[in-house]
């Protein structure tokens, strides 16, 4: 495993108030889906909002900052991530349900915000059973599922900037399209604001079940797999085209297109993170050679080849 400088005793000696867990060179591999990928030279996990907005304040500028949730739309390249790598978990993990709004921390999964609001008989928020992940990286990525995208259900969110200061962002800030929000990049969210319908408790859990159901029967969720690896483009469905340009199946190192849904890679159990991003990168060669569309990633690439 590639190692980093250790800047963790200068950041802490910067920073005498700080609450939250700063960890040098910690392996990226154990928080990914894909358990793939080198260290981050430091991982932080804030203890709350107050604590990220002091962390970021006094962290020096020119260390690189990357977030990262519960790390199913990610793939960490084998050389890891250089700088902080902040990672959100307890401070950031409450919902709760006030009428009909539904008021969750960044770190809660989106299936667990589903279910919130389906025990509290409120419908519009079932599709995030079909989204793996944290809210988190569904608000930066306009995640979706069912016929239903982040945008559709969204009231505000709060975010900190690299300087320490705090933004709330109404649903018409994030300039959202499909799979992409143009909020800054360096905004990290720490809390969202959706607003749900009055619905049948019952109605809304059959309709879980129904996605539940659909997930299980079409993807390989019980593999070591990102989700979808692309983008659909427009019109077109990654899966077919990939399929039609005979990927499916097809084998680079230890790493695998699905049989059962070939936008899906997967990690048979020794792959490299290079092995996934090499066969990610043959099957956008072989389906712009067949079809002529060039696919565009989904999953999140971070970090330095080894």
């Amino acid at each position: 495993m590639t190692g980093f400088p250790d800047i963790v005793p200068a950041l802490s000696a910067a920073m005498p108030k700080l609450r939250g867990r700063m960890l040098a060179n910690q392996r990226l591999s154990d928080v990914t889906w894909f358990r793939v990928g080198g260290p981050a030279q430091v991982l932080f996990t804030p203890a709350d909002e107050e604590d990220l907005a002091y962390f970021l304040l006094n962290l020096p500028p020119e260390i690189p900052v990357t977030a990262i949730g519960l790390g199913s739309n990610l793939l960490v390249r084998d050389g890891g991530v250089e700088g902080v790598v902040i990672r959100l978990a307890r401070g950031f993990n409450e919902v709760t349900v006030e009428d009909d709004l539904v008021k969750t921390g960044t770190a809660v999964p989106d299936v667990k915000v589903s279910r919130t609001a389906a025990d509290a008989g409120l419908s519009g928020l079932a599709f995030y059973r079909g989204v793996p992940g944290a809210i988190g990286g569904a608000l930066r990525m306009n995640a979706g599922a069912y016929g239903r995208e982040t945008k559709d259900a969204l009231v505000e969110a709060r975010a900190i900037d690299r300087k320490g200061k705090l933004h709330v962002l109404k649903n018409g800030d994030f300039g959202y399209s499909y799979r992409h929000s143009s909020v800054p990049k360096d905004f990290i969210f720490t809390q969202a604001i959706y607003k749900g319908e009055p619905g049948d408790p019952a109605a809304i859990a059959a309709e879980m079940e129904k996605i539940t159901e659909a997930r299980e029967s079409t993807q390989p969720i019980k593999s070591r797999t990102g989700g979808s690896t692309f983008k659909n483009p427009p019109g077109q469905k990654s899966w077919q085209l990939i399929d039609a340009a005979g990927c499916r199946g097809l084998v680079v190192g230890d790493a695998q297109v699905s049989e059962m849904h070939c936008n899906f890679l997967i990690n048979r159990g020794n792959a490299t993170a290079a092995d996934i991003e090499n066969l990610g990168e043959e099957v956008r060669r072989r389906v712009k050679e067949n079809s002529g569309v060039e696919l565009e990633w989904e999953i999140v690439r971070l970090g330095k080849t080894a």
